[in-house]
């Protein structure tokens, strides 16, 4: 992407503060190194309590990033906020902006809320901080960046990724999904997406498994996992087992999941708080086919043209 001119990149912070040790210089160099031309928001470094300013502080913050010129708005981080405002959103009008907003995390509620609204297609891809913080844009995870650069450049069309579960898997649907905590925190409420045949994915951090077998029962009870054609789950990381769980783990939950659904569960999504993430279109049909070990999601290449 380097030999065109730079993608301008509008960053806010719709949730969470930035900590004032945060390396928010060094991550916008090295979105600067990927090929993009990254200005942030003049309230992205505000802080009231734990969140990014006041809500109306973040309100307008959203505001702003629908009106100005960059095509791409990213957020800094995730942490929590944005399900305390989702009433104050107008997700038709931030729809008809035609911006592609990118992030995870807390940003689910509001990709839940454009889906939900609006039918647009979002993007849950990487956030400032956790994504192009490295110490050098070398140390950046390469597929991050290179999903990244594809997917706001429109070249996106096929991810594929190691998995394990049913083979020969071919579905078509709505991709969908995010943090798991989040998409529970929506249930019940109007800005749960009403996705049936859908593909969703699903991650979470430092939710032990009985914590996240929890939440994927209250998915299951309400109906949602038996509605979907696939249920892809990402990373499940940063808990501790104790000798109480005595062999109860994430494998033991995705294993007595599968016995309470016939929707097929595909683990290995490259998808979570750490590593690797893939950029993918949020509310945007895709194809998954599972051959062996191997998972693609194929994108419609019009699928950017679907956010209206």
């Amino acid at each position: 992407m380097s030999d065109s001119a730079p993608t301008p990149v509008y960053v806010i912070s719709p949730s969470g503060a930035v900590a004032p040790d945060a390396p928010v210089e060094r991550a916008l160099a090295n979105l600067r190194q990927a090929g993009f031309d990254p200005k942030l928001d003049r309230a992205a470094l505000r802080r009231r309590q734990r969140f990014a300013g006041s809500d109306e502080d973040r309100l307008a913050a959203i505001g702003r990033a629908a009106a100005q010129d960059a095509g791409i708005v990213m957020i800094t981080r995730g942490g929590y906020g944005l399900t305390r405002i989702l009433p104050q959103l107008d997700f038709r009008a931030l729809a008809r902006a035609r911006k592609r907003w990118v992030g995870f995390s807390d940003f689910t509620a509001f990709q839940f809320g454009m889906l939900a609204k609006a039918k647009a297609v979002t993007w849950s891809g990487p956030n400032l901080l956790a994504d192009f913080g490295g110490e050098s844009f070398e140390a950046l995870d390469e597929i991050t960046v290179a999903t990244f650069q594809d997917a706001m450049s429109g070249a996106l069309e096929i991810l594929g990724f190691r998995c394990a579960g049913a083979s020969g898997v071919e579905a078509r649907g709505t991709l969908w999904g995010g943090n798991l905590a989040i998409v529970c925190g929506l249930l019940g409420t109007p800005w749960f997406p009403k996705v049936d045949g859908g593909i969703l994915f699903v991650e979470d951090v430092n939710e032990h498994p009985y914590r996240v077998e929890r939440m994927l029962t209250q998915l299951l009870h309400a109906g949602v996992l038996d509605r979907q054609k696939a249920v892809l789950f990402g990373q499940f990381d940063g808990y501790r087992l104790t000798e109480a769980d005595a062999g109860f783990d994430m494998p033991a939950v995705v294993k007595w999941l599968r016995t309470q659904t016939r929707t097929p569960i595909i683990t290995g999504l490259p998808f979570g708080h750490g590593g690797t993430r893939l950029t993918l279109p949020h509310g945007a049909e895709v194809a998954l086919a599972v051959e062996g070990r191997t998972c693609y999601l194929i994108l419609d290449e019009h699928h950017h043209h679907h956010a209206h």
